[in-house]
């Protein structure tokens, strides 16, 4: 398989933290890659640097065969690497369907200029169909549970057809039907050609879902492989599981 993201030597300072360290790693295309470590060994630093949302110290970030060297999300966006975040981020005074089309024009305040148009309505409440809430798409977000407005969001970053999702945190917060739920649709998506990149604490999840999975270590790649290889590397028992 070939890689749809490379990083190369990619580093990331704080003042005198260093928060990633000439990390290099690829995804390749048609996988469901886990990214995971203990607290603060810099994966989400590493997705805000990848996502454009950081500019990187060092290093260089190729996305589909392409370099990005300035921060730049949108363009990312659009070019078909997006992401979620650990927190949610939906626009809660507006309904289900324009949080979706607020994805694709990248500013809520286009939908002050237009009505949403019948061909971005029709998208996002398929997306939402394929959710299950589809039924909720003319109410505001704001009026979700936590769970929902994860949903919504995952729903938002499918919405301009990726070729690469980062999700960060999926299943954080959520009970066990809930990750259930998520971890049904990025199989289903996988199935029909989408690449991932997850950050997950949840050790089981990682186990059954992702292959390979990449374990950082204060900012640097301490191991990569199957799951049953990494679960029983000395570096990563040392440093991510404590044994």
């Amino acid at each position: 398989m070939s890689a749809l993201l490379e990083v190369e030597g990619v580093a990331k300072r704080f003042g005198g933290v260093t928060a990633v360290d000439d990390c290099s790693l690829e995804v390749a295309e048609g996988t469901v890659t886990a990214l995971i470590g203990p607290n603060g060994s810099g994966k989400t630093t590493l997705f805000n640097v990848v996502t454009g949302y950081l500019a990187a110290d060092a290093g260089a970030v190729h996305f589909a065969g392409r370099r990005f060297d300035r921060p730049d999300p949108a363009r990312l966006y659009r070019s078909g690497l997006t992401r979620t975040f650990q927190q949610a981020r939906v626009f809660a005074s507006l309904t289900l369907v324009e949080n979706l089309v607020a994805a694709i024009h990248q500013s809520w305040r286009s939908l002050l200029r237009a009505r949403v148009s019948a061909s971005d309505d029709e998208r996002a409440r398929e997306v939402l169909d394929q959710f299950g809430i589809a039924h909720l798409a003319d109410r505001r977000a704001g009026e979700l549970s936590f769970g929902q407005r994860k949903l919504l969001e995952f729903g938002t970053v499918l919405m301009g057809r990726p070729r690469l999702v980062l999700l960060d945190e999926p299943t954080s917060g959520v009970n066990p039907v809930m990750v259930e739920a998520m971890e049904r649709h990025v199989r289903r998506l996988n199935e029909e050609g989408l690449t991932f990149l997850i950050v997950e604490h949840d050790m089981n999840l990682v186990m059954r879902l992702c292959d390979p999975v990449i374990v950082l270590d204060h900012g640097a790649k301490i191991a990569e492989g199957h799951p049953d290889d990494v679960r029983s590397d000395p570096l990563v028992l040392d440093a991510y599981l404590g044994v």
